[in-house]
């Protein structure tokens, strides 16, 4: 077994075959110029930002730009969009100029008007009318029912209305008069007086002209008194009947001043309802509406004329006795002039096009509309005045815009704007329906109908699982516009950099830049975006390093921005953030966590990780070992066994462990039993950029080789043993120079990268001037035979036309190593012939077995060592 071992020297390992005079076959060092792209400022057009544009519009989101433009314009239902972008691209900002843009070049939608349904109650109807007459509609009906009060006061006010409701009273008096007195007068004719009260009607005989006693009257024989008793019932009998014309007399007076109160209103307001209906002959459903205001005038005229006269005049008493009265007289029946009027909807008469709604809240009610309520005597109470609308209702016939995350967030919203959007009407309707398990009366409202562009703004990660988990998502939200993060460094995007800085200028009020603080913003930019050809599209950052940058400069009483200034704001920022950092450097210089830079160590290797802190991130340097020895477990990852490996490095060292099987075990078994850990790593390991690293290391062990500490290396690894690039490689590098720099720089350290990631550099100019003093290096690989030359100093190797190796190369060790192994294999598997170590079922096998024999046990399953042994 091979076991770690120190070298003393700073070079190669005295082991090493070719030493420090060994010739390198890969030593691709990257120029100081290769590490970082520099904007020169002299190239920029203009000396401040004062003789430069601001910028209109975007930048660099060419794509997103024409899928709204698209979008937008498409008619048909269901197009509408999802932008889909991280935040801080401008896409918030962009998706506003877009649909203010495109709404200007729409018409003005039509208002909406509820009011009372006279059918049915409880679902108020709905009235389009053009945009700005809903409210004038408002204003007509309010002037309609003052009029109509003005005017039934003074038509039931008339004399001609007063001498015609007296002559229906005193003619039905007259009639009324002759047919009692008729009836009073055949009574006394037959010597009866007749006594009509409010209880009944009663018929007295008379003696002399005078009712009879109760004592005269029981004086008399039964014979008299019978037939008394009988006649006086065929009188009452008839009276009642005299009284039933009574009572038809006056139910037809009734009718008669009910028919004269009908003419008298429909006289009054007829002429107001048809200057009305004169100025609405287009919109029928008001035509109709009208009709029905005046039948239902008509028909609770005595309520109306009450409402219109003011009511009856108080009388003295007690004054909260009348307050509720009044209030129950509110909860029993309806505001008889209110039922008239107009809940105004959606006012648009203050647009001048297309209404572009942005909703920052969109909860269910916020989003579709509400019925709000009154508490009236403990009673909840409503009616169609009370219906407030929603954003949909606002951005009718225009476009409305929300944020995705906001609106998932809200219970019942996304299904609420989903149904919206199928049916096309937005229905008002209160949460307590939907969820109460006892069905509640409350209002119903018409349905609006719906013409409305929707744009949703989220994340990308919303957008794909909103299309696989929602079938509807994809049927209403058919164009997607996804904001990018980078765009290329094209002159003209360049110059569009320039020309935002100078709208945060003016927007923000901060100082003008000088070109040289423009370039530095600009190289800023390639830095966040992590490649020397193309511009961060977070813009809110951008924003953020000018504002910081202007504040520097008024500290330092500049009139301009400088590069200075810009390099003070990025260098202030990090420290704010770079705490955890530092705290980690910390640990490493006092060497607590362990980290050598100079000297060469047998399975050991200087790994590159990245800490996200969220607002933050660096790179740190970790150890990486590897141990190996004769066995049949194969490469184990230490980290998965802990369950501290991710699902990406657990596919990475897969790929490792097939690249070593694909090389070296063509022509014999790999009978190995490695190890490999990352050293002082205490919470997951996830990505698969140190799977070369690692490689590296195992490497190490099998041919006897140490590594150099003062490289550190990163890279993803293939099976075919190329170098594939891996992300944040600028902060990797940086990492490990801060260390090399704490520990001191010999000339010597520096980092292995994968070639294809040269063009993701953007290191700080520190690091480029070591680089430049030849105090630190980077080197790209583009295969693990380049990397693990630079590490051992020793040859990686050729296969030869008989398969072996180039002798005493890295890979001619290997193959020879593991070609031990092999042959330890077989000789142990001879040896398991002798009697005591003859196979044993499996059943046998158990915790008293001795542990040579579980051994061999496991190694014929890992290994069928029985076909090798022949």
């Amino acid at each position: 077994m091979a076991r770690p071992r120190d070298s003393s020297t700073d070079g190669q390992s005295s082991s090493s075959p070719g030493g420090q005079g060994t010739l390198i076959a890969c030593d691709r060092r990257l120029s100081p110029e290769e590490l970082r792209w520099r904007c020169d400022p002299s190239e920029l057009p203009f000396e401040t930002t004062e003789e430069v544009e601001p910028l209109v519009g975007t930048i660099g989101q060419e794509r997103a730009a024409s899928a709204l433009a698209l979008g937008l314009e498409m008619e048909p239902a269901g197009f509408n969009l999802f932008v889909a972008g991280s935040s801080g691209t401008g896409r918030t900002s962009a998706t506003r100029t877009f649909v203010e843009q495109i709404a200007r070049t729409r018409p003005t939608p039509g208002d909406w008007c509820y009011v009372h349904n006279f059918k049915d109650p409880s679902c108020p109807a709905a009235i389009g009318l053009p945009p700005g007459q809903g409210t004038q509609f408002a204003q007509d009906m309010d002037a309609l029912i003052e009029a109509a009060r003005r005017a039934i006061s003074r038509a039931f006010r008339t004399p001609e209305y007063r001498q015609r409701r007296d002559e229906i009273h005193q003619a039905m008096e007259q009639r009324r008069e002759q047919l009692v007195q008729s009836a009073m007068e055949q009574a006394r004719a037959q010597g009866f007086a007749l006594s009509i009260t409010p209880v009944g009607v009663a018929a007295v005989p008379l003696v002399e002209g005078r009712p009879i006693t109760a004592e005269e009257y029981e004086r008399l024989a039964e014979e008299p008194r019978r037939a008394l008793r009988e006649q006086s019932e065929r009188l009452v009998a008839a009276t009642v009947e005299v009284l039933d014309q009574v009572q038809s007399l006056e139910k037809e007076a009734h009718a008669q001043i009910a028919e004269l109160d009908r003419q008298a209103a429909l006289f009054a307001l007829g002429p107001l309802v048809r200057e009305r209906q004169a100025n609405y002959r287009e919109h029928a459903k008001i035509l109709e509406h009208l009709n029905r205001v005046q039948d239902d005038i008509v028909a609770r005229l005595d309520e109306f004329r009450r409402e219109a006269e003011g009511g009856a005049e108080p009388t003295a008493g007690d004054e909260h006795r009348e307050h509720l009265a009044e209030e129950l007289e509110w909860l029993g029946r309806e505001r008889v002039l209110e039922r008239y009027r107009v809940n105004v909807l959606v006012d648009n008469r203050d647009l001048a096009s297309a209404p572009a709604v942005f909703e920052p809240n969109p909860t269910y009610y916020n989003l579709v509309g509400r019925i709000e309520y009154h508490v009236r005597l403990g009673t909840m109470v409503t009616d169609f005045r009370m219906i407030k609308s929603g954003a949909l209702h606002r951005a009718n016939g225009g476009y409305l815009v929300v944020q995705a995350l906001d609106l998932l967030a809200s219970p019942f919203t996304w299904d609420a704007l989903k149904r919206t959007l199928r049916t096309g009407q937005i229905r008002i309707e209160t949460l307590g329906e939907q969820v109460s398990l006892v069905p509640t009366t409350t209002l119903r409202p018409e349905p609006i109908p719906v013409d409305v562009k929707v744009i949703l703004i989220g994340p990308p990660f919303l957008y794909y699982l909103l299309y696989f988990v929602d079938e509807d998502f994809r049927k209403l939200f058919k164009i997607k516009a996804d904001f990018d993060v980078e765009m290329a460094r094209t002159p003209e995007h360049l110059a569009q950099y320039c020309a935002f800085v100078c709208r945060q200028v003016q927007e923000q009020r901060l100082r003008h830049f000088h070109r040289s603080a423009v370039a530095r913003i600009a190289e800023h930019g390639a830095r966040l975006a992590e490649h020397q050809g193309r511009l961060s599209t977070r813009f809110s950052q951008i924003a953020d390093l000018a504002a910081e940058a202007s504040h520097w400069a008024a500290k330092a009483d500049s009139r301009y921005v400088l590069a200075e200034h810009v390099d003070r704001a990025i260098e202030q920022k990090t420290y704010r953030s770079n705490l955890i950092e530092e705290k980690i450097q910390q640990l490493i210089d006092e060497g607590t966590i362990f980290i050598d830079t100079t000297g060469a160590r047998l399975g050991q290797v200087n790994g590159l990780s990245i800490l996200d802190l969220g607002d933050y991130y660096f790179g740190r340097p970790v150890r990486i070992t590897a141990q190996a020895a004769f066995g049949g477990e194969g490469v184990v990852n230490v980290e998965r066994e802990a369950r501290l490996s991710g699902r990406l490095h657990n596919k990475g060292f897969l790929i490792l462990t097939s690249f070593l099987s694909a090389r070296y075990a063509q022509d014999k078994p790999l009978a190995l039993a490695a190890r490999i850990t990352f050293e002082q790593t205490y919470d997951e390991i996830e990505g698969d950029s140190a799977s070369s690293t690692e490689l590296y290391a195992l490497l190490s062990c099998l041919a006897d080789l140490p590594l150099r500490q003062d490289i550190a290396a990163t890279g993803s690894v293939n099976q075919h043993g190329e170098i594939q690039p891996v992300g944040a490689a600028t902060r990797k590098i940086e990492g490990f120079f801060d260390v090399c720099k704490a520990k001191g720089l010999t000339g010597r350290q520096g980092v292995i990268l994968p070639e294809a990631n040269g063009r993701h550099l953007m290191l700080r100019e520190e690091v480029v001037e070591a680089v430049r003093a030849g105090q630190f290096h980077v080197w790209a690989v583009r295969t693990i035979d380049d990397g693990i030359e630079l590490l051992t100093g020793v040859p990686a190797g050729q296969r030869q036309p008989d398969g072996t190796w180039e002798a005493g190369t890295v890979n001619d060790r290997v193959d020879r190593r593991l070609r031990e192994y092999a042959e330890h294999l077989k000789s142990f598997a001879r040896g398991l012939e002798r009697p005591e170590l003859a196979e044993r079922p499996p059943a046998a096998i158990g915790p008293r077995t001795p542990r040579v024999l579980r051994w061999v046990h496991r190694l014929r399953q890992l290994t069928s060592f029985q076909s090798l042994g022949r």
